[in-house]
Parts: C-alpha cells; sequence; structure tokens
C-alpha cells in the first residue's frame, strides 16, 4: 500500500471514527429519551425491570474493582449514565470505523446495528456477565422493549453519522 492510500485510509478511519463517536452519544441521549417514554406511559402498568438497570450494576462492578467499594446510593443513577453514554460512544466509534471501510455495515439505516447490538449486549453480555437475567428467563415485554430501544439507537446513531460524515467530507 503506497503511502497516499495509508493516509487515505488513516484519514477515512479517524473520520469515521469522529462521526460514529457524535452518532453514539446522540444515540444515546436518543434512547434515554425513548426509555423515558415508554416509562411514562408504562408508569401505572409496572416497570420494565426488577431492580436496577445493568448500566448500574456494571457501574458498581466497576467501582468495586477499582476502589473497593459500592457506588453511593445516591450517585448509582450518575454511574449507570456514565455507562450508558462511555458505552454508547464507544458502539458508535466502532460502528463508524466500520462504516468508512466497509459502507455495507450501513444498509437498513442502522437498523442492523441496532438489532446487533440488542443482541449482543442485552440477550448476551448482559447475561453471561451477572448483571441481568438470562434471555429464557425474562419475560417477552423485556425482550421487546431492549429490541425497540436499540432500534431507536442504531437507526439515530446511522442519522447522525451520515450527516456528520458528509459534512467532514471535502467539497469539491
Amino acid at each position: 500500500m503506497s503511502r497516499d492510500q495509508q493516509q487515505s485510509v488513516t484519514s477515512r478511519l479517524l473520520g469515521g471514527a469522529l462521526a460514529g463517536l457524535v452518532g453514539g452519544l446522540t444515540a444515546s441521549a436518543a434512547m434515554d429519551a425513548f426509555q423515558a417514554g415508554i416509562a411514562a406511559l408504562s408508569k401505572n402498568r409496572g416497570s420494565q425491570g426488577d431492580g436496577e438497570p445493568a448500566t448500574v450494576k456494571a457501574a458498581d462492578s466497576i467501582a468495586k474493582a477499582t476502589i473497593g467499594h459500592d457506588i453511593a446510593d445516591g450517585d448509582k443513577p450518575l454511574a449507570g449514565q456514565a455507562v450508558h453514554y462511555a458505552l454508547g460512544a464507544a458502539l458508535g466509534v466502532a460502528y463508524g470505523m466500520a462504516a468508512a471501510v466497509r459502507p455495507g455495515v450501513t444498509k437498513g439505516y442502522g437498523v442492523a446495528f441496532g438489532l446487533t447490538t440488542a443482541t449482543v449486549l442485552d440477550e448476551a453480555a448482559v447475561p453471561a456477565a451477572g448483571l441481568g437475567d438470562a434471555p429464557w428467563r425474562s419475560p417477552l415485554s423485556s425482550h421487546a422493549y431492549g429490541v425497540a430501544s436499540h432500534l431507536v439507537f442504531g437507526t439515530v446513531t446511522e442519522m447522525v453519522r451520515r450527516r456528520v460524515a458528509a459534512e467532514l467530507t471535502p467539497k469539491r
């Protein structure tokens, strides 16, 4: 690979990372808003989960490993949000870099990305890490909620990523 080709790939990856970062953070906020809307609609019909969210449990695990104790109850919502946004940012960066070198990953306007994150995170990683129940022990409504939330995440990530990537592309 020539030096110009290498610089072109590096430039695309960096631009993709930036576009994905902005997309992932924006999508994390959109996912929060979606979940808050669902919570408001279902306020009198029960909650979507029992106990603390997986992000709060993850924050507690990180705190135990790094500072040796749980997060104070009053700090748990903020700690959970920090985990949520950090993960959204990291996923957005990875997606943006993949899109920069393999544009086919964006087919479906982020739907495949959203379904993949729902499957890998909610159905596999969260239970495997002990942060939530196994999929077969969770109610169908919990799965639907997770899929819908991650579809919002995936499509908003792609919408914003495309816009930022277009702004970063030199005009001829």
